[in-house]
C-alpha cells in the first residue's frame, strides 16, 4: 500500500441543486390569492450562516393554516372547509441577499398537542448547503398575546424564544421579517420532528 493512499481526502457536500427544479416555480411564493380571507401579509425570510453571511442558495418551505385555523390537508378533520383562495404551502429559494418573500395571511390558531389552542404560527423547513438533513422550525408573530399560551413555544427556553419570532416592519404594517440563523450565536431553535 502506498503512503499516498493513507492521506485523507477533502470532504465536500453535494449541491445544492434546488434552483434546477425545486424553486423554479415562483408562484409558490404566493400562498394567498386575491380574495383570501384574513390579514394579508408579506413575510420575508432571511437565511444566514453562523458568521451572519446571507445564504443565497437555500430553499425555504412554509406550511400553515388559513386565517380560520384550518389546514389545506386531508388530515385536518375540522368540519369547516379551508379557504379556497389560500394554498397553505409555499416554497422559494433565497435570492442573492439570502431572502425569500412570501405573500400569505396571518394564520389562525390550531389545536395543540395538549388539546389547547396554539398561537398563530407558520411551520418552516429549511434546506441549505452543508445541511445534510433539512431543518424544522416555526415562525411566531412578535407581540401576539397568544404566544404566552402556546404549549410548544413554552417548551423553548425563554432566552431563545426570540429566535422564533417574526417582527413587523416599522414602515409597512403588512410586512413581517423573520431571520433563520443556521448555526452559531443566536442560532434559530430547530425542532426534531
Amino acid at each position: 500500500m502506498s503512503e499516498r493512499s493513507l492521506i485523507a481526502s477533502a470532504s465536500q457536500t453535494i449541491g445544492p441543486f434546488y434552483a434546477f427544479a425545486l424553486t423554479t416555480n415562483t408562484a409558490l411564493g404566493v400562498m394567498a390569492q386575491s380574495g383570501a380571507i384574513g390579514e394579508r401579509i408579506e413575510l420575508v425570510v432571511h437565511v444566514v450562516d453562523g458568521e451572519s453571511q446571507s445564504v443565497a442558495d437555500a430553499m425555504v418551505e412554509l406550511w400553515q393554516a388559513d386565517a380560520s385555523g384550518k389546514y389545506q390537508h386531508p388530515e385536518d378533520m375540522q368540519a369547516r372547509n379551508p379557504d379556497p383562495a389560500f394554498s397553505g404551502f409555499g416554497r422559494l429559494g433565497t435570492n442573492a441577499e439570502g431572502e425569500a418573500a412570501f405573500t400569505t395571511v396571518k394564520p389562525g390558531r390550531v389545536a395543540g398537542p395538549d388539546g389547547g389552542l396554539q398561537a398563530p404560527h407558520i411551520n418552516v423547513i429549511v434546506f441549505a448547503r452543508g445541511v445534510l438533513l433539512h431543518l424544522y422550525t416555526r415562525i411566531y408573530f412578535a407581540g401576539d398575546p397568544a404566544n404566552k399560551l402556546d404549549s410548544v413555544l413554552a417548551q423553548v427556553p425563554e432566552e431563545r424564544r426570540s429566535t422564533l419570532l417574526a417582527y413587523p416592519d416599522r414602515k409597512r404594517r403588512e410586512l413581517w421579517r423573520f431571520e433563520i440563523r443556521l448555526c452559531g450565536e443566536g442560532e434559530t431553535v430547530f425542532f426534531d420532528w
